[in-house]
């Protein structure tokens, strides 16, 4: 069975740091490339970083470039996004997801909550 859990959110200060974790289980991780997104309230889920199958290539939306660091432990089918200098609009459920079948435009994991106070 495929599977995707996020961990690493809770309820962090402005200015502070927080890092996700992906742990990725039935399927060949090391040949997906693997993305982050986040919903915020109210708002449209975006993409946030996404990284490719060797950690070589990565990208960033503008509103964390230079904030965030994607990254990935293919032996350990892990996948990792930090964010530095946290503000309130990076308050957002974060979830992980490969690049293509069978992480199709309806498949999500269970996400995980990100609160940023001012």
């Amino acid at each position: 069975q495929v599977r995707l859990v996020e961990s690493g959110g809770g309820l962090v200060q402005a200015g502070e740091s927080v890092r996700l974790s992906c742990a990725a289980s039935g399927f060949s991780f090391s040949t997906y490339a693997m993305r982050w997104f986040r919903q915020g309230p109210g708002k449209e889920r975006e993409l946030v970083a996404a990284i490719d199958k060797t950690g070589g290539s990565k990208t960033y939306a503008s509103s964390v470039k230079g904030r965030a660091t994607i990254s990935r432990d293919n032996a350990n089918m892990m996948l990792f996004l930090q964010i530095d200098n946290l503000k309130p609009e990076d308050t957002a459920v974060y979830y992980c997801k490969g690049l293509g079948a069978p992480f199709g435009t309806s498949w999500w994991g269970p996400g995980t909550q990100v609160l940023v106070s001012s």
